[in-house]
């Protein structure tokens, strides 16, 4: 994320086979937080907007300098990273992440209603091939979405998913309703499927593990049980423990890994800060095998021990072989995971 001019795209090949990369090229002004290649171009998300590069197969150094798809785009104040996918139609799905909590005063009282929905805590869908958009130009495509920092598409059926942050200070701003175990355990983090029109309740709404269902937030009237308006959003296909801050998905569709890991989705935890008085969690790679749109097991973790060697799972890539690619912004160090008989 940091603006080093000529720094903002990393590029790497292996070409002799041994895992390592031997051919490298830097360029773009400025940091940012999501890459993806689509139709001969490389598209780049910093905070404020989404460029592309025209990349010709094979090149690791753009034909030509960036295109501005997207522009003026709100960084203020939290959460600011923007991350997308882009569909077999060319349209650009793009997360723009609430700048609070639960769009609250200090008082503890929400804001109803939360003016921050109009441009953010969301995703909007954008023309890919279109220059010079502002976000106006774009269409609110589902609302109510904290911030879906883990954002992408399902090559197998061409649904847009996404896992959620969820809120925090549930026990610490109202421990008449939550204890520290409830404050640490809740709401989970959502693993959910995005249609157009879509609503997922935030701010006024939170997903219980527990009850397997959305809740009303304390800060709307709610008390841990009652359901209100609640009713009429959108359930999330699974619920990860809360707080561990998700920040990439990946659905498998390679033959490397056995036959299990085929279609479902795997999942980078950046680890938690505040699940006191249990122990802090996270940090690993997760994987949830699926059955269509709905969990047909348990979530496993796949990958861990990375935070005892300084290091913590952001991004997730598939490898034409199967494997797949870690990117670690504690350690500033990508891994690829392998199977072995």
């Amino acid at each position: 994320r940091r603006t080093v001019p000529g720094r903002g795209v990393l590029a790497l090949r292996d070409t002799d086979g041994d895992g390592l990369p031997d051919e490298r090229n830097l360029f773009g002004d400025g940091g940012g937080n999501s890459v993806l290649l689509d139709g001969g171009y490389l598209y780049f998300a910093p905070n404020d907007r989404v460029i592309r590069y025209p990349l010709p197969d094979g090149s690791l150094e753009p034909s030509g300098p960036a295109q501005t798809i997207v522009r003026e785009l709100p960084d203020q104040d939290n959460h600011r990273a923007k991350t997308m996918a882009i569909d077999e139609s060319g349209n650009l799905y793009l997360n723009i992440g609430s700048p609070s909590n639960v769009c609250s005063s200090r008082s503890n009282e929400g804001m109803d209603p939360c003016p921050q929905l109009e441009r953010r805590a969301g995703v909007w869908r954008f023309d890919a091939n279109r220059q010079g958009q502002r976000q106006t130009d774009g269409e609110r495509y589902a609302t109510g979405i904290r911030n879906a920092v883990a954002l992408g598409m399902n090559p197998t059926n061409g649904g847009l998913y996404a896992v959620v942050h969820g809120r925090d200070g549930l026990f610490q701003n109202f421990p008449e309703y939550f204890d520290q175990i409830a404050g640490a355990e809740k709401p989970a983090e959502e693993f959910i499927r995005i249609n157009r029109g879509d609503d997922f309740g935030w701010p006024y709404c939170f997903y219980d593990p527990l009850e397997k269902r959305k809740v009303l937030a304390p800060e709307y009237g709610g008390d841990g049980r009652n359901r209100g308006r609640c009713a009429s959003a959108e359930d999330p296909i699974f619920g990860f423990p809360g707080h561990w801050a998700p920040d990439a998905l990946l659905f498998y569709t390679g033959d490397q890994f056995p036959d299990r890991f085929r279609n479902g989705v795997f999942v980078t935890f950046h680890g938690s800060w505040n699940r006191a008085p249990e122990p802090q969690a996270g940090y690993n790679v997760t994987f949830l095998p699926l059955d269509g749109d709905e969990a047909s097991g348990p979530y496993e973790v796949f990958a861990d021990g990375f935070l005892g060697i300084g290091s913590r799972p952001v991004g997730l890539a598939q490898a034409p072989d199967g494997s797949i690619y870690v990117s670690d912004d504690a350690g500033g160090r990508i891994w690829k995971i392998l199977h072995s008989q």
